[in-house]
């Protein structure tokens, strides 16, 4: 009690004045007194906890404002899936961070799985996570991101280079060239197989597009790919690239993030991100529609 008096500035008879108001507005006993000292009723350690909750929202609150209030400031961590990174995310960003209202802004970038993506976010390793929107998000808060397309990547020699339009199921007579077994994009291929009592039949696993591009180019089996990464290789390399006919080939990705204590940098980068993301959508539909008339 002398102690708390002390770092609130008060006389120890001030201190129990109020504690004694307190306890006689909230109709209940806050404190068991004996010899030695004081100890919280079960009604005082209850409020005890609702006060340290009003406490860290208070802080939260006043953290958010100082915020604003000298321009946006701050260091965010964002996790994201390897299709994420090597299409569109580091473009967002970029713009992001040349604006000059967001000079005072960092923001660093770790490639993740998905899973280990939601995971990072749910544990408060990272702010904001991006990855396939099939990921099991739970409590957390999702909005859409952007969206590709998976394709399949041949040697102009392969036996399907010809085809401009391929089922799944043709792909599994082939051997392919594999992402790591707990990629989105393997996981699914997996899922798919497994679904028509097929498998993937793996020649060589690597651990990025570029190297499974590399080995299609190298003519060792085909690949299936997201098609934004394959583009800028097509031409130079002389791959095919072959279009997937099912359905969920088209992925949607998705930006999530924990509900409580998201800080005014996160904010603004998730807010950046998915207006990009909307202005992209929109511009591709304008462009589908054009051609389409």
């Amino acid at each position: 009690m002398a102690r708390a008096a002390d770092r609130l500035a008060l006389v120890p008879s001030a201190e129990s004045k109020r504690l004694a108001h307190l306890a006689s507005q909230l109709g209940v006993n806050l404190l068991s007194r004996f010899r030695w000292g004081v100890r919280p009723t079960a009604a005082g350690q209850t409020l005890l906890e609702h006060a340290r909750d009003m406490l860290a929202a208070q802080a939260r609150i006043e953290r958010a404002m100082s915020g604003y209030a000298a321009g946006v400031s701050g260091e965010v961590r964002l996790f994201a899936t390897a299709s994420v990174l090597a299409e569109s995310l580091a473009d967002d960003v970029a713009e992001f961070l040349t604006s000059p209202a967001h000079a005072n802004i960092r923001v660093s970038i770790d490639e993740r799985v998905s899973p280990d993506v939601v995971r990072g976010v749910r544990d408060g390793n990272a702010a904001l996570g991006i990855c396939w929107d099939i990921a099991a998000f739970g409590d957390l808060a999702a909005h859409a991101y952007r969206s590709d397309r998976l394709v399949v990547i041949t040697h102009p020699s392969h036996p399907l280079a010809k085809k401009s339009r391929v089922s799944f199921t043709d792909t599994l007579d082939h051997e392919q060239v594999s992402m790591p077994p707990n990629s989105t994009v393997q996981i699914v291929l997996a899922r798919a197989a497994a679904a028509i009592d097929r498998h993937v039949q793996h020649r060589v696993v690597v651990s990025n597009f570029e190297a499974a591009l590399r080995a299609v180019r190298a003519n060792l089996a085909l690949s299936v790919v997201p098609q934004q990464v394959a583009e800028p290789y097509l031409s130079t390399w002389a791959l095919r690239v072959i279009t997937l006919a099912e359905p969920w080939a088209e992925r949607r990705f998705a930006i999530c993030h924990r509900t409580d204590a998201l800080t005014p940098a996160a904010t603004v980068l998730r807010d950046h991100l998915i207006e990009n993301a909307r202005n992209a959508a929109s511009v591709a539909d304008r462009s589908r529609k054009k051609n389409g008339a």
